[in-house]
């Protein structure tokens, strides 16, 4: 296995997003749907100031690293899945949500963990079996082998950095290496695409919920004596797949009560 010369400086407000189409829709029908996410990309980059490290498009998902400098991550992807949901739902005649409300994100903590993660998401079309990660189009892949002027989107530096800084074919050399290494998919690197896999959708958590407290209402949860809610909450903390928001807002409950008849467990 090739080594590789590391730069160790700190990375900071470096972070793994992924945005996933609600109940995993499809969220690019053709080229034109993922040209299009990738110009309301463009323009939010612009307008919030973060830098784009490394991308990649799939059917139902997407993968995003980015540098956000000014502190805009919330905003900058909110606005995003707006701005794309809109053109998607007026192009294809729909109504309702196109991706999940709450985009993921994780805090990439150091440089192994940064060359880690953008390698297992140029690797994801090679993955899912849909192509080889040097043939894919609709990744940032090909912007780090392939000189173009019309780079405008993806800062290759702060990636090609982390293999050589006074070389750039040497940092060139080293990425393509490293990237045809396999990335082992099941060592927990990558805990947000495992969490995302397993997430209940609100309805499957409400009949986990009736089966498990053996109830036919969801309601008597709130009915009950304090000491029997709180009896029945401390239950559902041990249901995969959720959190204390999620539980709160299927119960009706508030996250505090949960947390706190959690805590006094």
């Amino acid at each position: 296995m090739p080594r590789y010369k590391r730069n160790y400086n700190k990375i900071t407000n470096l972070y793994h997003i992924i945005i996933r189409g609600m109940n995993k829709q499809d969220i690019f029908y053709d080229e034109k749907d993922r040209y299009k996410f990738l110009e309301e990309l463009k323009n939010t980059k612009e307008k919030y100031e973060y830098e784009l490290c490394v991308y990649c498009l799939m059917s139902n998902h997407i993968h995003l690293v980015i540098y956000d400098k000014n502190q805009n991550l919330s905003t900058a992807m909110q606005s995003l899945s707006i701005r794309y949901a809109s053109y998607f739902n007026k192009k294809y005649e729909r109504n309702g949500n196109l991706v999940q409300n709450r985009f993921f994100s994780r805090n990439i903590m150091n440089p192994t963990d940064f060359l880690n993660v953008c390698r297992y998401i140029h690797q994801n079309p090679l993955k899912a079996h849909v192509s080889a990660t040097e043939d894919y189009k609709w990744s940032s892949y090909q912007k780090f082998v392939k000189k173009s002027k019309e780079n405008n989107l993806v800062n290759i530096k702060l990636l090609l950095n982390q293999f050589s800084k006074d070389n750039p074919q040497e940092a060139i050399k080293l990425f393509i290496e490293f990237h045809q290494e396999m990335e082992n998919f099941t060592d927990g690197k990558d805990i947000i695409e495992y969490e995302m896999k397993e997430k209940l959708t609100d309805d499957q958590l409400a009949k986990i919920i009736l089966q498990m407290l053996e109830i036919e209402n969801i309601n008597k949860i709130k009915e009950s004596t304090i000491e029997k809610r709180n009896e029945m909450i401390r239950k559902l903390q041990y249901i995969k797949g959720t959190n204390c928001n999620q539980i709160g807002r299927v119960t009706g409950m508030g996250r505090k009560m949960i947390e706190r008849a959690i805590a006094k467990n």
